[in-house]
C-alpha cells in the first residue's frame, strides 16, 4: 500500500439552498404556500405585490431589465388534451397568469380630518394577502359564515337553562348534569357520580338522589330533543315522548323501542313481529317512525367549523377537450421591485448595495422555485387527466390503475417528487374537487389479462348494494362472485375490505324490511 493520487470522473447531486427552497414550496400545500409567499414579501424589500392586471405597466428600462431577470412570476398553464391522440401534439398551451391580484382599495383612504379616539380598524382596512374576492362583489359575501362563532351544545343548552326558573340548589344540579353532556347531546356520568360529587358540596342540607332526577328529568325537554338522555333507548323515548299524541304508531313504537330495541338493534324481525304481535305491514309503519328519530341529538347543534378546500388545479372541457390550468388565485402576484432595483450599482462594495444586490438574489430565486413548482404541478396534473379521462367522462366505474411511477416515467421526475406534487393539492373538476392522490389506485387482474382499478371496484361494489333487495341484502361472497361474472378476479375478504373502507355495513345490518 502506498500514497497515489487518482482522477475520477463522477455525477453527483448537491442540496444547493435553492434547490432546497424549490423542494420546500413543491411540497406546500395551497394554505401554506400563501402564508410562505407572505412571509417572503414581508422580510424581503425587493419583492412586491402586482396590483393591476395590465401586463405592460413599468414599460421604461427599470421596469424591463426587473422582469428580463425574472421578476414577474407567469408561466403557460394551459393545456388541452383529447382522447386518444398524442400528448405532444394535441396538448396545446395558452398564457395563464398562475398569480392573482389583491382586492383593490382605491376608496379606502385615510381621511384627513382623523379623528383622535377612532380605532385604526374603523376607518382603515386593507385586503388580507390570501382575499380572492373581486371588487364588484362588495359585501355580498357570506359575512354570517365568515365571521359568526359557531355555537356549541353546551352554549346551547346553557342558554335555555339561563332562561329555566328554577331554584340555586336545582341551578347547581343542572350546571353539574350539564358539564356531563358530550357532544352527542348523552350523559357520560351516572346521576350516582353526580349525586356523590354535590353531596359533598352541601353539608347543611343533604341532597337526595331524587332531586338529580327530578332535575335531569327538566332538562330533558331542552331542545333539540332527546339530550340529557343515558342510552340510545331513554334518547328514543325522550323524542317519542314530545311527539303529539294523536301521532300513528305511537304507542306501538313506543313499545317496540322499551322492550324489544335489542331484537330492533340485531334487525331479527321475525323475532320482533312474533313478540310485538305486530303484522309485517304495521312493524314497517312503526320502523319508519322510530327511524326518523335523531340517535345523535347534539349532532344538530354541534357542527363544527365547515372546512373549505381552494383547488390548485381546474379541469373542464371545452370542444371536446379537457383543458387543464392552474387556478390564478392560489397565490398573489409577485415582483421584484423595479424601483429598488435600480438603486443597485454595479461596482459598488459598500454594505447597504450589498445587501440590495442579496435580496435581489434571493428574491430572483424565490420567484423561481415558484415558476418550477407551477410548472410542474401543471404538468403533472396534464398527465393524470390524460390518464384518467375515462374518469372524467363516465365516473368512478371508469377509473383506471395508476401509481406513482407511471407518472414519474411521463414527465420524467422521481417518484418523490411526484408524491410531494400529489401531496394536499386539489383538483376541480366538473364531477367535484379531488386530492391529486385520489386519482392513483392498485389494480387488480381480469380474466381478459387486463387490469382494473380499485377505485372502480370499490364503485362497483357501491352500485351493487345500492341496486340489493332491501330484505335480502347481498353478502360479501355474493359480491365477489357476482363481481367474477364481470371478469374481474376478487376475494371475498378484499370485497369486505373496500366495503369496510366505504364505512357501508355487513349484510346483516343492512337487512330492511320492505
Amino acid at each position: 500500500m502506498k500514497a497515489s493520487l487518482q482522477l475520477k470522473l463522477g455525477q453527483s447531486l448537491t442540496m444547493t439552498p435553492q434547490l432546497q427552497q424549490a423542494i420546500r414550496l413543491l411540497q406546500l400545500s395551497t394554505l401554506d404556500l400563501q402564508q410562505e409567499i407572505q412571509q417572503a414579501l414581508d422580510s424581503n424589500p425587493m419583492l412586491e405585490t402586482s396590483e393591476d392586471d395590465d401586463h405592460g405597466d413599468h414599460e421604461d428600462g427599470q421596469g424591463n431589465d426587473a422582469r428580463d431577470d425574472g421578476a414577474e412570476a407567469r408561466e403557460t398553464a394551459t393545456t388541452d388534451t383529447e382522447t386518444g391522440s398524442d400528448p405532444q401534439d394535441d396538448w396545446g398551451a395558452e398564457d395563464i397568469t398562475t398569480d392573482w391580484t389583491p382586492e383593490s382599495n382605491a376608496d379606502s383612504t385615510i381621511p384627513d380630518d382623523l379623528p383622535v379616539d377612532t380605532a385604526w380598524d374603523d376607518i382603515y382596512q386593507s385586503a388580507p394577502a390570501s382575499s380572492s374576492r373581486n371588487d364588484d362583489e362588495g359585501d355580498n359575501g357570506d359575512f354570517e359564515s365568515r365571521n359568526s362563532a359557531t355555537e356549541t351544545l353546551q352554549d346551547h343548552l346553557l342558554w335555555q337553562l339561563n332562561l329555566t326558573p328554577m331554584s340555586d340548589r336545582d341551578r347547581a344540579v343542572a350546571h353539574s348534569l350539564l358539564d356531563a353532556v358530550d357532544d352527542r347531546g348523552y350523559l357520560t356520568s351516572t346521576l350516582e357520580d353526580i349525586h356523590a360529587g354535590l353531596s359533598d358540596e352541601t353539608d347543611e342540607d343533604p341532597l337526595e338522589l331524587d332531586e338529580v332526577e327530578a332535575v335531569l328529568r327538566r332538562l330533558q325537554h331542552f331542545d333539540p330533543p332527546g339530550v340529557f338522555a343515558r342510552d340510545l333507548q331513554e334518547c328514543l323515548l325522550i323524542q317519542l315522548n314530545q311527539l303529539p299524541p294523536d301521532t300513528p304508531w305511537l304507542a306501538q313504537a313506543r313499545l317496540v323501542v322499551t322492550h324489544y330495541i335489542n331484537l330492533l338493534g340485531n334487525r331479527d324481525y321475525a323475532q320482533l313481529l312474533r313478540r310485538s304481535r305486530l303484522k309485517e305491514d304495521q312493524l314497517r309503519d312503526v320502523l319508519a317512525l322510530i327511524t326518523s328519530l335523531n340517535p345523535r341529538p347534539g349532532d344538530v347543534i354541534d357542527q363544527g367549523e365547515p372546512d373549505y378546500v381552494i383547488p390548485d388545479v381546474i379541469v373542464r372541457k371545452n370542444e371536446g377537450r379537457w383543458r387543464v390550468e392552474l387556478n390564478p388565485e392560489i397565490a398573489p402576484r409577485i415582483r421584484v421591485n423595479a424601483g429598488y432595483a435600480a438603486l443597485i450599482r454595479r461596482a459598488d462594495s459598500s454594505a447597504d448595495n450589498t445587501y440590495l444586490r442579496d435580496q435581489l438574489q434571493e428574491a430572483k430565486w424565490f420567484i423561481k422555485s415558484l415558476q418550477s413548482r407551477n410548472e410542474t404541478l401543471l404538468k403533472v396534473a396534464t398527465r393524470i387527466v390524460e390518464h384518467q379521462q375515462g374518469f372524467l367522462d363516465h365516473g368512478e366505474e371508469a377509473m383506471k390503475p395508476l401509481i406513482l411511477s407511471d407518472i414519474a416515467q411521463a414527465v420524467e421526475m422521481h417518484e418523490s417528487t411526484i408524491s410531494r406534487v400529489t401531496t394536499q393539492k386539489y383538483m376541480h373538476t366538473p364531477r367535484g374537487i379531488f386530492e391529486l392522490k385520489y386519482f392513483f389506485s392498485s389494480h387488480v387482474s381480469t380474466d381478459e389479462g387486463g387490469e382494473c382499478s380499485s377505485t372502480a371496484i370499490r364503485a362497483m361494489i357501491r352500485k351493487l348494494i345500492g341496486a340489493e333487495t332491501p330484505k335480502k341484502p347481498l353478502s360479501d361472497s355474493k359480491i365477489a362472485a357476482m363481481l367474477g361474472e364481470q371478469g374481474i378476479k376478487v376475494a371475498r375478504r378484499t370485497v369486505a375490505k373496500y366495503r369496510e373502507a366505504m364505512h357501508i355495513p355487513p349484510s346483516n345490518e343492512r337487512k330492511r324490511l320492505v
